[in-house]
């Protein structure tokens, strides 16, 4: 069989949540692209690793770019909605999300997607990436770019990266260790999770789940103590009577000799099939304790049409060594304030808290969290352009979780709406390099920023502010981003612009309409005991918002106050999303 080679503008190794979306985005900008999946699914965390229950970037005013699109393109496919879990605003069938990604790509003429491969060799020209080699064919391209899982380019062409902790000293973070110990031999890089969907199958009995080699039931006892068995499943409800089997407490992550991942092919495979069974057993424990109803859904997964992931979620990888790294205190918000300083080279944003796992050990961490909309949400922080562009390699850009950033922020930085934000800053910036015949380097990193800002299919913003929730397309959104990328010391430190008065229309279509007595239990914390529908007398469910104008009007509505809203509910949170308040 001849070895095929291939010649592109663009190649990006990887189909995970970063690397789909920088190679949409390239292409969207009328580069040749080439996008190469180890995978049949494109999307990584949001699909084919299972974690459809995506954390961060969940207020209107964050949900721009691809990120955005998703999740419109979501609302308009998943019969059910997406208000079914309480760890996130937006679940859905793992299929789906997938679907979008495929179809997206379809459209594409100049974007091929070859699937099945994984990169085994990086040809290189004295500092310059210059291709890819896999088993059978090799690609050769302008700029290429590693979306991969693991980081695994920065291996194969032995770019300097990170991998493992790094200590007080050398960033002065605040929660970073003072020195090595335990933890940080025993769990180098956090631990994945191989997500597992169950179904409840009603008055059913479920097939039984066998144990996996090494069960041990005591390693899952009190895993939803704290909770119930009720609220442990609704954690990440999925439509159809699903559950997403993401769990932290005494559950599927698994980090026992994680330092395996990046050993050798036959270490890696080793740690990959313990930890699928970690998940097996510990549905198989799930199905034991809360009964027979509970088992594996069926055909969720197109391997086998399996209940298991295709993959791990993996929350941690190699970590380039960049032009600059994110450290903690890039992601704190700044001194009696509520959102991050902001990176001048910013061309992503994210806002999620600093989330670390380790099974059986808590990190002290800097908090990072805010009441906002009647819940907790993350302080925003942005992503800086030269995070993503080696220190000293030419040809090329990462785009996953293996940017320039510290072990410690990494726990931010990490998350699905994030990682697509860096995606697609990726894909626009190669693509911009192959028009300017410019390595990455050397990219004029404001012209970057505006044609993101003017994108004109997906525009993504890059400055954090809270009340920027109207639509990008009114020329307030850009001539607001456009001030504070001009004149960054006039960032506010509330992440709120004085200078906006824009409310915009929302439409109630999708939504319920209630009224009732509106009661202020404490700060951000808000329930409505409804009077009407008759139907619906004396229930009483929390009010949270993701829009900024109806966060100032439940700041200001007056205790037992009579007020309507329109919304959506949350069953497994109990909670009415508002779109709308009257009172």
């Amino acid at each position: 069989m001849t070895h095929q080679i291939y010649t592109t503008d663009i190649l990006v190794v990887g189909g995970g949540t970063g690397g789909t979306a920088a190679a949409i985005q390239a292409a969207r900008r009328g580069v040749k692209t080439l996008l190469v999946s180890e995978f049949a699914w494109l999307g990584g965390m949001l699909t084919s690793a299972g974690v459809s229950a995506p954390d961060g970037n969940e207020l209107v005013a964050w949900q721009t770019g691809l990120w955005g699109a998703f999740l419109q393109e979501l609302r308009q496919r998943q019969p059910g909605g997406l208000d079914n879990s309480w760890v996130s605003f937006f679940s859905y069938d793992p299929g789906v999300g997938a679907e979008i990604f495929a179809d997206w790509v379809k459209e594409l003429a100049n974007l091929q997607w070859i699937s099945g491969y994984v990169p085994l060799e990086v040809l290189q020209q004295e500092n310059c990436i210059t291709g890819v080699r896999f088993a059978d064919f090799t690609v050769q391209a302008k700029v290429i770019l590693d979306g991969t899982e693991l980081g695994d380019l920065l291996a194969l062409a032995e770019i300097p990266y990170r991998w493992g902790w790094e200590l007080q000293s050398e960033w002065r973070e605040p929660s970073a260790l003072t020195s090595y110990n335990a933890i940080t031999e025993k769990y180098p890089v956090q631990s994945p999770t191989w997500v597992v969907i169950m179904q409840d199958f009603g008055d059913s009995v479920a097939p039984e789940i066998p144990a996996a080699p090494s069960y041990d039931s005591a390693l899952f006892v009190g895993a939803w103590e704290n909770y119930g068995a009720e609220k442990f499943l609704n954690y990440g409800r999925l439509p159809g009577d699903r559950f997403m089997i993401n769990w932290p407490i005494n559950g599927n992550d698994y980090g026992e000799g994680v330092g395996r991942l990046v050993e050798s092919e036959i270490s890696k495979a080793e740690f990959l099939q313990e930890c699928r069974w970690h998940s097996q057993n510990f549905a198989h424990f799930i199905q034991n304790q809360l009964g027979c109803r509970y088992g594996l859904a069926k055909k969720v997964f197109p391997w086998n049409d399996t209940a298991f992931a295709l993959h791990p979620y993996y929350r941690e990888s190699r970590r380039l060594v960049g032009l600059t790294t994110i450290r903690e205190q890039d992601i704190l918000p700044v001194a009696e304030g509520r959102v991050a300083s902001l990176f001048p080279d910013a061309v992503a944003i994210g806002n999620y808290a600093n989330d670390h796992h380790y099974p059986g050990f808590d990190l002290p961490l800097q908090p990072k969290s805010i009441r906002w909309g009647g819940r907790w949400t993350g302080t925003p922080f942005t992503i800086p352009y030269r995070c993503l562009v080696p220190a000293t390699t030419d040809g090329l850009l990462v785009c996953e979780k293996n940017i320039s950033v510290s072990h410690i922020a990494n726990g931010a930085t990490r998350l699905q709406p994030v990682v697509m934000g860096i995606g697609q800053a990726a894909g626009m910036a190669a693509a911009m390099c192959v028009e300017l015949g410019l390595q990455p380097r050397d990219l004029p990193v404001r012209a970057l920023q505006e044609a993101l800002l003017q994108d004109k299919q997906a525009p993504a913003a890059i400055a954090p502010l809270f009340n920027l929730d109207f639509s990008p397309n009114h020329s307030q959104w850009l001539s607001t981003q456009l001030d504070y990328l001009n004149h960054p010391e006039d960032y506010p430190v509330s992440g709120y612009c004085p200078k906006i008065s824009l409310v915009e229309q929302v439409s109630t279509q999708n939504c319920e309409c209630f009224t009732g007595i509106f009661q202020r239990i404490d700060q951000q914390n808000y329930k409505l005991l409804i009077t009407e529908p008759t139907a619906e007398q004396g229930q009483t469910w929390q009010l949270v918002t993701l829009r900024s104008h109806i966060d100032e009007q439940l700041q200001v509505t007056v205790h037992e106050q009579l007020i309507t809203v329109w919304g959506r509910r949350n069953h497994s949170g109990n909670w009415l999303l508002v779109d709308k308040l009257e009172g």
